[in-house]
């Protein structure tokens, strides 16, 4: 059942919400070259992080068959300014698409990527009530899996995310909750999640636009293309549907740029109602993280 209860975060007018949709536009492939810098494979069932400057283009993408990725996001200066899924999906919506941004957590909150081309964008709501690239839930870990099972099993995504950032100094503290890309989900009669098959095919792509300089880690899902139970009376082992994925980075002409500049922190002052000095946190927070 539909609902035409409007959003509880309402942005004014010419608020950074608002998207220039033109610009973006410009920086996809259809509207002309860029320049390759670099390309990964994302092995099954591992992790892998790598770096994209601000104002490069990176494209996630399914290199086989289907299958789920679970992303991370950091500031490359100041891992303290990571993605935050909970304000993302509050400003955005649950499950992202074209010119929705992911925003950064305090006191920083800015938008760190903006989703500029997504091939399954027309997919829309399922029969079901799925949708893709949801914020709703979060990576598999194996603590959760031994409280359902009883078991140990050390390849999950946030175990494969770990691994994945320990040569950029970070840690397991340092991982959080997730952008699923491909993967389908929705909330059930009971107000439950669920999961359903990956819809994305050979040659699907999810791209953004890096707004900051950033650290991103993805883990292909041990659990593939989620057509496998993975808990419950009818759980098995999924591993025939796992699949690696790509990572593209590309460089964009600066004149495909004119008149863009890397979002700044956001602009309150931080004293929260403490009569203090005339700090200007502003200030202090765009030295930490730029």
């Amino acid at each position: 059942m539909s609902s035409k209860v409007p959003a509880a975060y309402q942005a004014t007018q010419g608020s950074i919400l608002d998207v220039d949709q033109a610009f973006y536009d410009r920086l996809t492939a259809a509207h002309g070259a860029r320049r390759l810098e670099e390309s990964h494979v994302v092995p099954l069932r591992d992790g892998l992080a790598w770096k994209v400057p601000a104002g490069h283009v990176f494209r996630v993408k399914v290199v086989e068959g289907s299958q789920v990725g679970d992303f991370n996001m950091w500031n490359l200066h100041n891992p303290r300014e990571r993605m935050w899924a909970s304000r993302t999906r509050q400003l955005q919506r649950a499950h992202i698409s074209t010119y929705d941004r992911l925003w950064s957590t305090l006191p920083y909150l800015r938008p760190m990527a903006t989703i500029i081309d997504d091939t399954l964008a027309d997919y829309g709501v399922d029969d079901e009530g799925g949708r893709v690239h949801d914020l709703l839930g979060t990576r598999c870990d194996p603590y959760v899996n031994r409280l359902l099972t009883g078991e140990d099993f050390d390849f999950h995504c946030h175990s494969n995310l770990v691994r994945a950032v320990e040569p950029w100094g970070l840690t397991e503290f340092d991982v959080h909750d997730v952008l699923n890309i491909f993967q389908c989900t929705g909330l059930n009669d009971d107000d439950q999640y669920f999961m359903k098959a990956c819809p994305a095919r050979q040659g699907d792509y999810l791209e953004f636009f890096a707004e900051i300089d950033l650290l991103c880690a993805m883990s292909c899902c041990p659990g593939g293309d989620l057509s496998v139970d993975l808990w419950g009376p009818d759980a098995r082992d999924p591993l025939e549907t796992c699949h690696p994925l790509g990572v593209e980075i590309y460089a964009l002409d600066e004149t495909r740029l004119a008149g863009w500049r890397s979002p700044e922190p956001a602009p309150y002052r931080g004293h929260h109602g403490r009569r203090a000095p005339d700090t200007d946190w502003t200030e202090i927070k765009r030295q930490r993280c730029c």
